[in-house]
């Protein structure tokens, strides 16, 4: 067992959090045991190099794979169809998912930096890209929490290839997340929005994050004050759960008033075709499907996507209560 592992599964038994496989029992989803199938049916190949510091999170073989294993290696990732964040490249098969994810990262790396030997909660992480991510800045031990089997099979996958031992992703709401104050870095990227109660939400994020630790809230986002938001009362570019979406002002004082300081807007910038679009690792409707055809409006008349980033550090000492 190695040093990350050992991080890693410390972590999890003091939080009392279940590994994949047990934690998948909380599905009722009938497609799951097709999905591990798929996981079943990916074939042995070993790289010579991992690479997760680039935008495409890497397993590199100094030897082609044979037509025959890349044959059964692309057919059963395409079996876990379909793959929203990425890309990834696994010997050269690359997964082009809808969200170019590496775009977004590009955002945040510069402020974020390095991980060195800390210890990372990625909530709503997907299929594990900017986990992954983080393990590439240095990260120890990464919990991953999201409510798709889908893509908690999906990681399983990459984790294959990708040796990512210091890093697991459950199925499980964040709701449902032991409040302690374990985690150096926290993320939180596209899901407030889709919470009932976003506020509480903030509040959960604080009760995670260590003290002197950091926080990455990302979001969508609309134009205005800091009491300004959009409620839709319908659907959102076709998403039925949205429930709030802020202005960057308030998603800020969200932040501040959930019990972080120093909160900062590190970006905010509109969602393009370059960065979300179809593929045929995602062959669904996507962002061109959801918008007016001059992208000035949602289908429902909301203003676009839009996406804010903030930044901000919990206080290494606590008030009194």
């Amino acid at each position: 067992m190695t040093r990350e592992e050992s991080s890693l599964r410390k972590l999890m038994k003091r939080l009392r959090i279940p590994g994949w496989r047990e934690s998948l029992a909380a599905s009722n989803s009938g497609n799951i045991p097709k999905w591990l199938g798929a996981l079943e049916r990916l074939p042995e190949a070993n790289a010579d190099e991992i690479v997760l510091d680039s935008d495409a999170p890497a397993a590199v073989s100094s030897e082609p794979l044979s037509a025959e294993t890349a044959r059964r290696l692309e057919n059963a990732l395409m079996e876990l169809h379909p793959w929203r964040k990425g890309p990834f490249d696994l010997f050269g098969i690359e997964i082009d998912a809808e969200w170019r994810s590496n775009i977004k990262w590009r955002r945040l790396a510069p402020h974020l930096g390095r991980l060195d030997g800390k210890t990372v909660l990625d909530i709503g992480c997907g299929n594990g890209y900017y986990a992954l991510r983080a393990l590439g800045a240095g990260a120890d031990a990464l919990l991953g929490v999201d409510t798709s089997p889908l893509h908690v099979i999906q990681f399983q996958a990459l984790a294959k290839y990708l040796r990512a031992e210091s890093a697991e992703i459950i199925l499980m709401d964040c709701g449902d997340l032991p409040r302690e104050q374990v985690f150096d870095t926290v993320l939180s990227m596209g899901v407030i929005y889709h919470r009932p109660a976003p506020e509480e939400h903030a509040r959960l994020l604080f009760d995670m994050t260590a003290p002197g630790g950091t926080c990455v809230l990302e979001s969508l986002v609309v134009d205005g004050d800091e009491n300004s938001s959009l409620i839709p009362t319908g659907r959102y570019a076709q998403m039925r759960n949205v429930h709030q979406i802020p202005s960057p002002a308030l998603l800020k004082r969200w932040m501040e008033s959930a019990g972080f300081a120093d909160a900062k807007i590190l970006d905010v910038s509109g969602t393009t075709h370059e960065e979300q679009r179809r593929t045929k690792w995602m062959t669904f409707h996507s962002l061109k499907d959801f918008l007016s055809s001059d992208m000035s409006r949602t289908l429902e008349g909301h203003p676009p996507p839009k996406r804010a980033i903030v930044l901000a550090r919990k206080p290494a000492i606590q008030p009194y209560p």
